[in-house]
């Protein structure tokens, strides 16, 4: 039997053990590795736009390339506050879904 694994749950999970990080070094290395992550993500997805999309989504492009830099230089507290704010985000939404 398989079992679909859902992105917002492996992003929950994520933020979660953020969270739960007690080494506060740990915790920003953690935060650090997201925003590496989303960084090569974004690249990706905007080196396989065509041009016209590319056009069509730069608002959506630029905007999250300021929340990830926005995100940089963050302690291990404002990490865990980010971390709870995005957790608190994602079950809001399966709870309207």
């Amino acid at each position: 039997m398989s079992k679909e694994i859902k992105t917002d749950d492996v992003i929950f999970n994520f933020f979660k053990q953020v969270c739960d990080e007690k080494d506060d070094v740990k915790c920003v290395e953690l935060g650090n590795g997201w925003i590496s992550a989303m960084e090569t993500n974004l690249a990706n997805m905007e080196k396989n736009l065509e041009e016209t999309d590319k056009v069509k989504y730069q608002e959506s492009i630029n905007s999250n390339k300021q929340q990830l830099d926005s995100l940089k230089g963050k302690t291990a507290s404002e990490w865990r506050e980010y971390a709870t704010q995005c957790m608190i985000e994602i079950l809001d939404h399966k709870t309207k879904s």
